[in-house]
């Protein structure tokens, strides 16, 4: 999503035809702040993204740290499949 001010500016038809309200197992992927994207994750969701201030250093290191990588993402989409599981 390139813009969460755009985005609700479109219909709820679209919306809905882009995050779908059944679909409750979403994770946002942000490299900055999570602040807006519980929004669109919702409860049963998660957020991979920075949970304070910016660090300094190399990039790789500093997306190891914050959480992104591939291994975390999957990570993170298993715990909300999994909780979602055990909620049905």
């Amino acid at each position: 999503m390139p813009c969460f001010d755009r985005f609700i500016e479109q219909d709820e038809g679209y919306r809905d035809s882009v995050l779908p309200p059944a679909c409750r197992a979403r994770v946002s992927v942000e490299a900055a702040a999570t602040l807006g994207w519980e929004r669109w994750v919702t409860d049963d969701g998660a957020s991979v993204g920075m949970h304070g201030f910016g660090a300094s250093g190399p990039q790789e290191a500093l997306y190891e740290h914050f959480g992104f990588t591939p291994e975390n993402v999957a990570k993170e989409a298993r715990g909300v499949l999994g909780r979602l599981a055990a909620k049905a």
